[in-house]
């Protein structure tokens, strides 16, 4: 047994892991790293919970070719081959290929130098594009430079902490106990939340904006010309470090002149909007954290920007605790901005608009010698890359670790184009995806605990991911996959390479290739060249810029005021803000919004392998104000469709007062896998920010429609060998939702058809007879179980979810070698003499559930630290603190006072 530190592979805090590997080769358990800068030992759920994510069952494991299993060798050729035919008959510009923030460094690295360097073709994008662009953008003309300036220590230092556009405690956990145990430590510590929903970050706000959608730059604009109006502006900074900031002010002002005008238009309460503006323009030290809800906009680079002018203005950048600080949704979004994986750059932080930028990118790589050489201007971004497949004008697609059947905006175009196009290449480690059935080459690579390189999270820090397993089957890494193409290709001096850390140096030495000083370009890892296979396996996580300069890297940008630009001062943009494209009407009259939740990641290939982390949200979901729900006739937890003029989303609605009135908010997370239409993009349209080219994904349109089935029902498997080959015949019913369990699946199904006979149904669905029933006639409700040499092979109750018991007895006889005759008797009762229903999973770190802790609130244990002293919820990651203090608030009124054991002394 041994340990290995390594990062997690989720979102881009990039927290440090310390991996355990026993004696028989398998990864048993994880926990964070307390040596790691950016989490000191923390993990969220997710993270710690990696190790039950492995395994080969549904991995990727040989190459396929047109749905035939091939060798590698010939998966080479034929890929090459095709690539080549294509390229020769279209020209290189009909290539392209499409990444993901989910590879590391080195595979972007000679993905970004086999497209734009050597075959030729600009349209090299990577799935970033759907998170981070604006940010990108507004940091490159803010600063000349796509920097962050700030570090997770400044979260801790500053005096007061703004979200915006960011529920950090569902989407960045480790960051937001960082910030929630800094306010502990620092009474005078302010947070403040700005957001449309009432989300579990607001539990540390000590004020709440619940803006109007898409009203961001508009709220920042107004800070801005509040502080100019009340001679906050830091003067002195602004005319030696900035320029701008008179055609900024004149902008700020005419969108934004008044408190009133501005609260009006963000639908919020002018005292509590002033009262931002006042804390923020009288303390020094204040970081601004954004996300996706500024990124995710038609107009989401201004949104950015509109940020930026308020901290350039008041000198609060380059300082602790001090800026504007940009949160990268994936782990190695950054580490992709670093070697070009988007499609407007090349390498090393240089854009093709950058001066000399090309010939300096082709002279290192040699591109000279070869035709082609690199591209003269930038490719298409994601959006537009799919529509040019559409046109035809894209013959092959190169698809890395990424799903974009289901990410990007109006699926149903994204689908129909990769279905048009003549050649799909898809790289994966997950058998079972939306984008396979479209793929002409198949080819398998490795997961998270086998691969080997770095990543960079979004404080600019460098970390090492360490392969642990060995890739199952054939599986190979995306750097060698791409490297074994390129030799295919006749590139073969260029792409040589045999362990990453091979790669990692020529990064490092491109970062520092001719780059005299840092204002040229702040990306330079120059001193991480030379470290050779040994000092790569030793690299500590350290933050960039790491040259002759700073060599043990670089804290926080700009602390000298000297900015990426050419007279090195930092541009305030005149901000006009504008309003979400996708347009309210009669027919789509609210306003969709879209995200992650607690427990899942992307597209649950990795995180539905973890029976424990789909119980907090088992199901798709509506989030509906109680108002809406009532006009549109809909109940809590009852079915509804969302229908948008690009398709259709079905889910259980769940009636909340978090929400704004006119207002939904639904996961992102879903896919064709585990539902049946609730992919949250299909009710997108490609809409994009025109600098960034990043959609607009939280401001759909859409309406809200009761989904009234004749029948529901649960329908309980074992595991895939009792399963009928290929779709089930149940996936026919006008619901359903898969929910992975340990030893079963779960499936929630709805028809609206009424089923006259269930037993003709079953004997259709499933192969073994029900050995038990249990009909209501009168209702309609059914109850019935399949037991097959004495194993429990399937279980349904037809009747509302609400009806359920708690099914972890029921879950715990799908693993039974046998069934007695006690459990026999009770398997229709689905629980055992006695059992208790848990409820809701609240904590899914100790699997705590609702039940329990309301019955230890009423008990007596009136605290978030007596529920985690009795059921120990809320003591591990802690992202199910907020939940449990709604439940104290609800259920104190029925608790009943603990006695004391003490003698009372008189």
């Amino acid at each position: 047994m041994y340990q290995v530190k390594t990062t997690c592979p989720y979102c881009g805090v990039g927290c440090g892991v310390n991996a355990t590997v026993a004696e028989n080769g398998t990864l048993s358990a994880v926990e964070g790293d307390r040596e790691h800068p950016a989490n000191f030992g923390r993990l969220c759920v997710k993270g710690s919970a990696l190790h039950e994510t492995l395994g080969e069952q549904g991995r990727l494991i040989k190459p396929r070719v047109d749905g035939e299993e091939v060798s590698w060798e010939q998966a080479l050729s034929v890929t090459a081959e095709r690539l080549n035919t294509l390229r020769a008959e279209h020209g290189n510009h009909s290539v392209a290929a499409y990444l993901s923030g989910q590879l590391l460094t080195e595979d972007y690295y000679v993905a970004n130098k086999l497209f734009k360097g050597f075959l030729g073709t600009s349209h090299l994008d990577t799935n970033s594009r759907l998170c981070m662009a604006s940010a990108v953008a507004g940091y490159k003309r803010a600063f000349g430079a796509d920097a962050v300036p700030c570090n997770y220590e400044d979260l801790e230092e500053a005096e007061l902490v703004v979200l915006v556009g960011s529920n950090l405690a569902w989407n960045h956990p480790v960051l937001y106990q960082r910030i929630k145990v800094a306010k502990e430590r620092n009474p005078l510590m302010r947070v403040v939340v700005i957001d449309p929903r009432v989300t579990d970050s607001c539990e540390i706000a000590d004020l709440y904006l619940g803006i109007k959608p898409g009203s961001d730059a508009v709220l920042f604009n107004g800070l801005l010309a509040w502080m100019a109006a009340k001679n906050k502006l830091d003067t002195v900074y602004l005319e030696r470090h900035t320029q701008g900031v008179d055609d900024a002010l004149s902008a700020a002002q005419q969108s934004a002149g008044s408190i009133v005008e501005v609260a009006a238009a963000c639908e919020i309460d002018a005292e509590r909007l002033e009262t931002l503006y006042y804390w923020f323009a009288s303390q020094l030290h204040v970081v601004t954290l954004y996300s996706q809800g500024i990124n995710q906009s038609s107009s989401g680079t201004d949104k950015c920007n509109a940020i930026i002018n308020c901290h350039l203005a008041g000198g609060k950048i380059g300082l602790p605790g001090a800026g504007p600080f940009s949160i990268t949704g994936q782990p190695n979004a950054m580490g992709g901005r670093e070697v070009g994986g988007l499609a407007n750059q090349l390498a090393a932080h240089m854009d093709y608009g950058t001066p000399g930028a090309r010939d300096l990118v082709s002279r290192f790589w040699a591109t000279d010698n070869l035709a082609p050489t690199l591209p003269n201007g930038p490719g298409y971004k994601a959006v537009e890359l799919f529509d040019a497949i559409e046109r035809g004008e894209i013959k092959a697609l190169w698809v890395m670790a990424t799903n974009p059947a289901i990410s990007l905006p109006d699926a149903a175009h994204v689908r129909a184009a990769l279905e048009k196009c003549p050649l799909v290449i898809v790289s994966e480690c997950a058998a079972n995806t939306d984008l396979l059935p479209y793929a002409d080459i198949v080819l398998p690579a490795s997961g998270w605990s086998e691969k080997d390189g770095t990543v960079t999270n979004s404080e600019r820090c460098i970390s090492r991911q360490r392969g642990m397993l060995p890739p199952p089957g054939e599986a190979r890494h995306d750097w060698q996959i791409i490297c074994d193409v390129a030799k295919q290709l006749g590139f073969g001096e260029a792409f040589d390479y045999t362990h990453p850390s091979e790669i990692f140096d020529e990064h490092a030495r491109l970062s520092g290739f001719e780059n005299a000083t840092t204002t040229q370009r702040l990306f330079d890892i120059s001193g991480l060249v030379g470290l050779g296979r040994d000092g790569y396996d030793a690299l500590t996580p350290i933050q960039w810029p790491v040259n002759a300069q700073a060599p043990n890297g670089t804290a926080r940008l700009f602390e000298d005021g000297q900015f990426a630009t050419p007279d090195g001062r930092a541009r305030l943009l005149p901000i006009t803000p504008r309003g979400p494209e996708q347009r309210l009407s009669q027919a789509y009259p609210l306003r969709l919004n879209t995200g992650r939740i607690r427990d899942q990641w992307h597209t649950m290939t990795r995180t539905a392998r973890s029976p424990r982390l789909m119980n907090h949200r088992a199901e798709p979901f509506i989030d509906v104000h109680p108002e809406d729900a009532a006009e549109a006739g809909i109940k809590d937890q009852s079915l509804a469709v969302l229908s948008a003029a690009t398709g259709q989303y079905r889910a259980r609605a769940r009636v909340s007062k978090a929400q704004r009135r006119g207002e939904v908010f639904v996961p992102i997370h879903w896919t064709d896998c585990f539902s049946q239409n609730a992919r949250s993009s299909a009710l997108i349209q490609r809409i994009m920010d025109p600098v960034s080219g990043q959609p607009e994904a939280k401001h759909g349109a859409v309406a809200l429609a009761p989904l009234a089935p004749a029948w529901e029902a649960t329908l309980l498997v074992a595991d895939h060998s009792v399963m009928p080959a290929g779709r089930p015949a149940w996936c026919e019913s006008d619901y359903w939702t898969r929910i992975p369990m340990r030893g079963c699946q779960r499936w929630q199904l709805a028809g609206a058809k009424a089923v006259n006979d269930w037993f003709a149904t079953l004997a259709a669905w499933l192969p073994a007879s029900p050995a038990l029933w249990c009909e209501d006639v009168a209702t309609g409700g059914l109850r019935a179980a399949g037991v097959e040499n004495d194993q429990l092979k399937w279980w349904l109750m037809v009747g509302p979810p609400d009806e359920l018991p708690g099914l972890a007895w029921l879950e715990a006889r799908f693993n039974d070698d046998r069934i007695d005759d006690t459990h026999r008797r009770r398997l229709l009762a689905g629980c055992d003499d006695g059992a208790a229903d848990t409820g809701p999973v609240i904590c899914s770190c100790h699997q705590v559930g609702q039940t329990a802790i309301v019955d230890a609130i009423r008990n007596g244990d009136t605290s978030v630290e007596a529920l985690g002293a009795r059921l120990a919820c809320g003591t591990q990651c802690g992202s199910c603190i907020p939940e449990l203090k709604s439940l104290l608030e609800e259920e104190r009124p029925n608790a009943r006072a603990k006695q004391s054991s003490a003698h009372e002394v008189v």
